[in-house]
C-alpha cells in the first residue's frame, strides 16, 4: 500500500492485497496451512501495510495487541512501502481523482486513436475502466514496495509505449484478434479445425523470435510465479518483514509484450490455406497459446482481466 504525499491512499502495491489493503493498517490474511503457532480457534496471517515511519509505532501495536487479546495471531509480519510523490500535483490530490484523470488521459488516447469519441459507448466503459486500471498498477507495483515512486500526471497513454500496462493490454487484445482471425477462418472453411497437439512438428519453429517466447517466458514463467508468492508460507519466514515482489511481474509481461510484438510484426502466423503450410502454422499457434496463458495468468496476479479489443 502507498500513500501520496497529501496522505491520499492509493492502489496497494502487494497482489494479494488488492481488497484486504485498501487503507493502511492491519489486515488479516487466511493461511491455507493452519499447522502453524494459535492462540485462538482459529489461525491467520497478519499484514501491517504501513510507511517506514509508522513501523516503530505500528511494531508497538503489534505486540499490545498480542499481550492483550488471547485471540490475537501469533504471526504478524510488516509490509513497508514508500511513498508516492505526483510531480505538479496539487496537494490535495486525492486517490478517485487521480484514477479519473487516468480515465480521462485513456478516453483522449481512445478518441485519438478511432478518430470518434467512444466516452458514451457502453461497450467501451469496461475497457476504459480496465485501462485505466491497468495504467495505475503497471505505474505503481513497477517499483519495488519500499521505494519511493514519482508519478507523472502529465504523461499521456498510450499503446505504443512500452513500458506501460496499456501496451501490455494491447498485446493482450493482439492475441485475442489472432485466435478469433484463426477460428473465422476455420467457419470459413481456409483453415482445418486444430489438430492434436501431440501431432504437431516443433522442429518447423525456426525464428529466433519463436524460441525466444518460449526460452524467456514459457518456460520461466512458472519459476516468477514462485518467487513472487509473498503470502504463501509467510508465516513461517523468519523475521518481521515479507515483501510483493510485484515488479517482477510487471517488467515479466512487458518484456514478453515486446518480445511478442516484436514477432508478430515480423511474422504472418495466419498465413495462406494451403495444406503445405499448415504444420508450421498450427505450432506457430500453439507456441501463441501457451503465451497467452502466460499473459492472462500474469494479469491475473495483478488482478486485471484480459482484454479482447483495446
Amino acid at each position: 500500500m502507498r500513500k501520496t504525499t497529501a496522505g491520499a491512499e492509493a492502489p496497494a502495491t502487494a497482489t494479494g492485497f488488492k481488497e484486504n489493503a485498501s487503507r493502511p493498517g492491519t489486515h488479516p490474511v487466511p493461511v491455507a496451512d493452519s499447522s502453524g503457532p494459535t492462540r485462538g480457534s482459529g489461525y491467520c496471517l497478519v499484514v501491517h501495510v504501513l510507511s517506514p515511519e509508522e513501523e516503530s509505532q505500528q511494531q508497538k501495536l503489534g505486540l499490545l495487541w498480542w499481550k492483550l487479546d488471547e485471540q490475537a495471531p501469533l504471526a504478524q509480519k510488516h509490509l513497508v512501502c514508500g511513498p508516492v510523490r505526483a510531480a505538479g500535483a496539487p496537494s490535495t490530490l486525492t486517490a478517485p481523482e487521480y484514477y479519473e484523470l487516468r480515465l480521462a488521459q485513456v478516453r483522449a488516447a481512445s478518441a485519438l486513436k478511432h478518430s470518434r469519441d467512444l466516452a458514451q459507448d457502453p461497450a467501451w466503459t469496461e475497457t476504459f475502466r480496465v485501462l485505466a486500471a491497468a495504467t495505475i498498477k503497471f505505474e505503481m507495483l513497477s517499483k519495488a514496495p519500499q521505494s519511493q515512486l514519482l508519478l507523472d500526471l502529465a504523461d499521456s497513454i498510450s499503446t505504443k509505449g512500452t513500458k506501460s500496462g496499456t501496451f501490455v493490454m494491447y498485446n493482450c487484445a493482439r492475441l485475442a484478434t489472432l485466435f478469433e482471425g484463426y477460428q473465422r477462418g476455420v467457419e470459413q472453411g481456409l483453415y482445418p479445425t486444430f489438430p492434436p497437439v501431440s501431432s504437431l512438428d516443433f522442429s518447423l519453429l525456426r525464428e529466433e523470435g519463436e524460441w525466444l517466447l518460449l526460452f524467456n517466458s514459457v518456460l520461466p514463467f512458472p519459476d516468477l510465479l514462485s518467487q513472487t508468492a509473498a503470502l504463501d508460507g509467510a508465516h513461517q519466514a523468519p523475521g518481521l518483514h515479507i515483501t510483493a515482489r510485484t515488479e517482477m511481474v510487471c517488467k515479466f509481461l512487458v518484456q514478453l509484450s515486446m518480445d511478442f510484438s516484436s514477432y508478430y510484426n515480423r511474422v504472418h502466423i495466419l498465413g495462406e490455406p494451403r495444406p503445405h503450410l499448415f504444420g508450421q502454422m498450427f505450432a506457430r499457434l500453439q507456441l501463441l497459446r501457451a503465451v497467452q496463458e502466460v499473459l492472462h495468468t500474469g494479469l491475473a496476479t495483478l488482478g486485471l482481466p484480459p482484454l479482447s479489443y483495446i
